[in-house]
């Protein structure tokens, strides 16, 4: 289902792994990214072909204002776009998401799997984890069934690569929005039912490194290529590296449902800040982590190590109600979630292009970095860097344009625009 024909994307900002290209462009051909340059270095237009006609267009399209943004070839097969000194970014990849739009990987069928997919395709995401809460084994099962059949045909929205298995292995101490009533002690069991019926699907599994059998277990998912990641955990600082020891390499919504940092005993939070060997993830939202806590954790992991999510859940997109999250009320109020029960907060509403935009202009990270933590570092996380991630020639053509107020425009996943 690759995007056919050209498209050539100009007059932006193009970011890429070596840089910020100024007053550049980026050429899409049959899903792939083609090539990408400069606007001086390009004097005659990127496709190469009709020079002349191609630059008389543009001309044409220049003096024609701000309500034409397309054009096309002589023989209808390539757009231009004039971005209008907006920036061109690699699609955004969420690695810890529970749902939108209505509906929750938990329950989603194929019908429901497509409406989330697309809600975060329409906000930027090209790539997505479909992300469990704690829950009996037998439900997790069902969305492991569900979500590996969906994988078998071709996704026409972003592309769903796999698991991420949040709990059910979690502590009791920070359940945060997971339902207590089904954590457990990690089950070596269950993982192996899992990787024998689901091979390569589970991608990673949040855990509490302190929790009984959870060191033998952490060392069983490395071994089956599955990232080991702690949170809702009250792990202190030396049992996070204790577990780090043992293959645990990711942080999930760091500051969030965890144990935090004090001057005598670091805690969870310290060690993730202080460990290189830990990938952080952070919730920008302006409700679970204040900016300047954003800003802190970026300049100690830097733009390598910290990945941007959402776990956004079924809420996102539909404004205020009350809603379900892994059988427990959420109520969501002015864009929160929080559970009827208790106050706490219950994922998210946030989208990709929300958190990436927060991450810039509230956290005060640049666009280049905020890039790299939105899709270049999940990318090389979960071992996909060579073909998607960043724009570079040969890479799937997963680009978004952005307006000059980093506000999505147009999005485009393996070259075909999402709409």
């Amino acid at each position: 289902m690759n995007g056919e024909g050209t498209v050539i994307i100009r007059n932006v900002h193009v970011v890429t792994p070596e840089g910020v290209i100024e007053h550049g462009w980026v050429r899409l051909t049959n899903g792939l990214i083609d090539a990408i340059g400069r606007e001086k270095d390009a004097t005659r237009p990127p496709s190469g072909e009709n020079a002349a006609a191609h630059t008389t267009k543009l001309a044409d399209h220049a003096a024609a204002g701000p309500d034409a943004s397309t054009v096309s070839g002589d023989d209808g097969s390539t757009v231009t776009i004039d971005g209008r000194r907006g920036w061109a970014l690699p699609g955004f990849i969420d690695i810890h998401v529970h749902g939108g739009y209505g509906h929750d990987f938990m329950e989603a069928d194929a019908a429901g799997l497509d409406a989330i997919t697309r809600f975060h395709a329409l906000h930027g995401t090209s790539v997505m984890l479909a992300t469990t809460v704690t829950a009996p084994k037998a439900d997790i099962d069902q969305v492991l069934n569900r979500v590996n059949r969906y994988r078998d045909a071709a996704m026409p929205y972003a592309q769903l690569l796999g698991v991420h298995l949040e709990g059910p292995f979690i502590s009791a101490k920070w359940p945060g929005a997971q339902n207590p009533a089904h954590i457990v002690a990690p089950q070596p069991a269950w993982l192996e039912d899992w990787t024998r019926r689901f091979p390569g699907l589970i991608r990673m599994q949040t855990l509490a490194p302190e929790s009984e059998g959870a060191l033998p277990y952490i060392e069983a998912l490395t071994r089956e290529g599955i990232i080991a990641a702690l949170g809702h955990t009250d792990a202190t600082y030396e049992q996070v590296q204790l577990a780090v020891k043992h293959g645990l390499s990711h942080a999930v919504h760091t500051f969030n449902a965890m144990r935090g940092l004090h001057h005598r005993e670091p805690g969870t939070v310290g060690a993730v800040m202080d460990n290189p060997a830990i990938m952080a993830e952070v919730i920008a939202d302006g409700h679970h982590v204040h900016p300047a806590a954003i800003g802190l954790l970026a300049q100690l992991k830097g733009p390598d190590s910290l990945l941007l999510i959402t776990d956004a859940i079924s809420a996102a997109g539909l404004g205020n109600g009350d809603y379900r999250l892994g059988g427990l009320d959420v109520v969501v109020r002015d864009g929160v979630a929080r559970l009827k029960e208790g106050d706490s907060l219950a994922g998210s509403t946030l989208t990709m292009i929300d958190a990436f935009r927060y991450a810039v202009q509230k956290a005060g990270i640049s666009v280049e970095h905020a890039s790299r933590m939105a899709s270049g570092s999940p990318a090389r996380r979960l071992g996909i860097d060579r073909t998607t991630g960043s724009l570079q020639p040969g890479k799937q053509a997963d680009v978004l344009l952005l307006n000059a107020q980093l506000e999505l425009e147009r999005v485009w996943i393996q070259g075909r625009a999402i709409n």
